[in-house]
């Protein structure tokens, strides 16, 4: 699946070594989530050698890191579900069509509430799986959408009795899934001290992160990445381009205080997608890419840090039409940069 990188040909390769078909997941969601691989690059950064390791939550059966979340919430609130009612949740997207997939298993109906920055792909897949999808398209002050997203869950609660939010927002089992799942796993796959970096939105994976590394006493520099316009680690909030990291309102599920923050850009998170698709082939998401963004920029500021993992939640995929596609980059004012510029990859490895 990886071959050895050709630095000196990167601009001429093509996306594609990792993209998964979401149109397979009713043929996957049976498979056990978790257990997901790490693809390790070997950097020159400045003359020293680095290891950046990426941790693909695209091989979860939906294709997402969102997969570890879903069972957890249907589960806690399975006992005040009406199958004919079901539950809503508001979600960027990989969270519905995880949502989606059980729901279609258990025969209960899902009420998913996205965006429009939701992919196309997603919202198709979440109706495929029986899912009604509502796309709310009105910007909250901030610009974004998740505050009107909410207000609709809540008059939607208010307006269909028995209907029940599963609220990723504030649930324990979202950082539950973490700190029992992902975290463990990670730690199976790496030395004990490895600087992580778990991008944000609502918190809940660097929550889990966090609870298993001071349960353990793990001596993990844990560094959450945000983008720029979104108040998840606690900035002001603003108008946001990418979806599946950022919020319009602070994180339930975390001490902010104690954060240690990165915030990219876009086009930093984009530039880094098509870097690790050109000359790693590996094909992540705009989260994803936002992450491993971060990493470099701190890779070049601190020469003594040398061994750092990126969680990255979901591939290119779900984003093909979107931030793959250079009319709609255009059309939302993402410039071209080169968040790699100066960094030599020397080899990919596989890590199971």
């Amino acid at each position: 699946m990886l071959g050895a990188a050709q630095p000196d040909s990167c601009d001429d390769q093509e996306i594609g070594s990792f993209i998964m078909d979401v149109t397979s997941i009713p043929h996957r969601i049976s498979l056990p989530v978790g257990n997901t691989p790490i693809v390790q690059l070997d950097l020159n950064v400045n003359g020293v050698e680095r290891l950046l390791g990426l941790k693909l939550e695209a091989y979860n059966p939906c294709g997402s890191l969102k997969d570890r979340v879903a069972q957890g919430l249907i589960d806690e609130v399975a006992d005040q579900v009406h199958r004919e009612v079901g539950i809503i949740e508001s979600t960027s997207g990989n969270l519905g069509v995880a949502m989606a997939a059980i729901c279609n298993q258990r025969g209960i109906n899902f009420n998913a509430v996205v965006d429009p920055h939701a992919s196309p792909l997603l919202i198709e897949r979440m109706r495929r799986l029986g899912s009604v999808v509502t796309i709310i398209d009105e910007p909250d002050p901030s610009g974004g959408y998740l505050m009107n997203r909410l207000q609709y869950v809540r008059g939607q609660l208010a307006a269909r009795p028995g209907l029940v939010w599963t609220n990723q927002y504030e649930s324990d089992e979202n950082p539950k899934a973490h700190s029992l799942s992902t975290a463990p796993e990670l730690l199976r796959q790496v030395s004990g001290s490895t600087t992580v970096f778990v991008p944000v939105s609502t918190g809940g994976t660097l929550a889990g992160f966090s609870r298993f590394a001071e349960a353990k006493n793990l001596a993990w520099r844990l560094i959450g990445v945000d983008v720029a316009g979104s108040a998840a680690l606690g900035a002001t909030a603003g108008p946001r381009v990418l979806s599946g990291i950022g919020a319009s309102r602070p994180s339930y599920f975390l001490n902010l205080d104690k954060v240690e923050s990165v915030y990219v850009h876009a086009a930093e998170a984009i530039s880094a997608c098509m870097w690790l698709a050109d000359c790693a082939g590996v094909d992540v998401g705009g989260s994803s890419g936002a992450t491993v963004a971060a990493a470099l920029r701190v890779l070049r500021s601190d020469p003594q840090l040398c061994d750092l993992v990126c969680i990255c939640p979901d591939g290119a995929d779900r984003y093909l039409t979107t931030i793959y596609q250079l009319d709609w980059r255009e059309a939302h004012g993402v410039t071209s940069v080169q968040v790699a510029k100066g960094i030599e990859l020397l080899n990919v490895r596989y890590i199971a």
